[in-house]
């Protein structure tokens, strides 16, 4: 039986174009993208040219910083373009993928008679050691470290997320095996977070310890589970796995191969079908969209998010899908400007105060847009943080402290146990309309700059 810890703290944004359950197959596509700028922290270095041939876990680049952190890629054919911004940085190295793929083959002995190292090494050489993100600071994990624990969020509250239950139905075999893999990586013990009432193929995976949350977003955070089963403390280290990854990382054990294959919920008011997608990742916006957009009757545009619409990353629609993203939404751009809006009723709007009638309809779905209604205006003391994080820290003081590049005050107030997606929520009801995540990681990168 596993131990239930209730969350009273957070908030369901209830919007519309919720993924319907059932799966299909996106087409092959034409190109594949992978971008560095998905792994945090990470200074690229190519070891392929425009014009080599690659297979699906063959090497892209490593880390300057760490040589040994390669990044494979999902899908093999030949590197049509590197795709380059400012200061030559690399935004997408793109591979023109072949009709059959053909997989680099690695020789994977038994796990019963691997140890840490063997794990550790094969993870490195295929590329999938890039999943493994250690806390503090939410960069990829050193791999000689010695995390006193590996904590796995086995579902996702986020708004429309994925029903992961449903999205890994087909992949017990491979989620039992990742999670053998990565206990050999501890001495401690592999957490698995799972929602109450859920009962699927997750919670049949006994070889984790288990403990089961219940309450509103950000529940299914695997920070917030972190601080509520074994907080990180100064000095101490721990990494966190997707549980899309857990399944990719069991499939190199199971079949000796790097198979990125993963299933995206496409969900999203503007989106005409909402429902799962299984698709290679890294695969063109387009392809995962295609014909499945509404036309926008008032001439606005869309916004296309990989990721929730808390947490996600823009993406251009001729853009690839992050890294390990498991869902793209879509939601009206809202470049569009109310005339005298603030002394409309906004029947149509969602607000966490009593602004608006919202509060009325407490189960109605909203089609919200990306308009901030507002300008950016100093922090105001209102209490609204604390009602919305479920964790035992003051976020507006440690916000200041990042503000103010204290860091000795930014340890004593938790620097250690948060990263962006944990004040995302704060984000959404800030009154102040402050860049709440960008402040965060901005916190974390003076932590390392200055601290490692």
């Amino acid at each position: 039986m596993s131990k239930t810890i209730k969350l009273k703290r957070g908030l369901d944004i209830k919007l519309q174009g919720e993924a319907e359950r059932n799966i299909s197959e996106a087409l092959p596509a034409a190109t594949y993208g992978v971008s560095p700028s998905d792994f945090e922290g990470v200074v690229p270095k190519l070891l392929v040219r425009e014009g080599d041939t690659v297979r699906a876990g063959s090497p892209l680049f490593f880390d300057k910083n760490r040589p040994e952190v390669l990044f494979a890629s999902p899908v093999s054919g030949k590197v049509s373009a590197v795709v380059r911004g400012e200061k030559r940085k690399i935004l997408n190295i793109v591979v023109e993928a072949d009709q059959k793929q053909d997989y680099e083959k690695f020789d994977v002995k038994p796990l019963e008679r691997c140890g840490r190292q063997d794990v550790t090494e094969l993870l490195l050489r295929s590329g999938l050691w890039a999943f493994i993100i250690q806390r503090p600071y939410g960069v990829i994990a050193n791999p000689e470290d010695a995390p006193k624990a590996i904590f796995i969020s086995g579902f996702d509250s986020a708004p429309l997320a994925p029903d992961m239950n449903f999205a890994l139905k087909d992949q017990t075999d491979n989620l039992r095996k990742g999670i053998d893999a990565l206990k050999k990586l501890t001495t401690g013990r592999v957490h698995l977070g799972l929602r109450a009432g859920d009962d699927g193929v997750i919670s049949m995976l006994t070889n984790a310890e288990q403990t089961t949350f219940s309450g509103p977003h950000p529940a299914g955070n695997v920070g917030v589970q972190i601080h509520h089963i074994d907080p990180v403390n100064k000095g101490e280290v721990v990494w966190t796995v997707d549980i899309q990854n857990v399944a990719i990382i069991g499939r190199l054990f199971n079949q000796g191969i790097v198979d990125m294959t993963r299933v995206y919920a496409v969900t999203g008011s503007e989106v005409v079908k909402p429902a799962y997608v299984r698709s290679v990742a890294c695969a063109p916006v387009g392809t995962l969209l295609k014909g499945n957009v509404k036309t926008q009757e008032d001439g606005g545009s869309v916004r296309i998010i990989s990721g929730n619409v808390l947490s996600g990353r823009k993406t251009a629609a001729d853009g690839y899908v992050s890294y390990s993203a498991n869902q793209i939404t879509v939601i009206p751009e809202g470049d569009k400007y109310e005339f005298i809006g603030w002394a409309m009723p906004r029947l149509g709007k969602f607000s966490v105060s009593r602004a608006y009638f919202s509060w009325l309809c407490p189960n109605k779905r909203y089609r919200l847009d990306t308009n901030l209604n507002g300008g950016h205006r100093p922090y105001v003391l209102t209490g609204l943080f604390e009602k919305y994080l479920p964790m035992d820290i003051y976020p507006l003081y440690l916000l200041k402290a990042i503000l103010a590049g204290d860091i000795d005050k930014m340890e004593n107030l938790g620097i250690y146990e948060v990263v962006e997606e944990d004040l995302a929520l704060c984000e959404f009801v800030d009154p102040s309309k402050n860049e709440i995540q960008k402040t965060v990681r901005e916190g974390i990168n003076l932590m390392i700059k200055e601290l490692n």
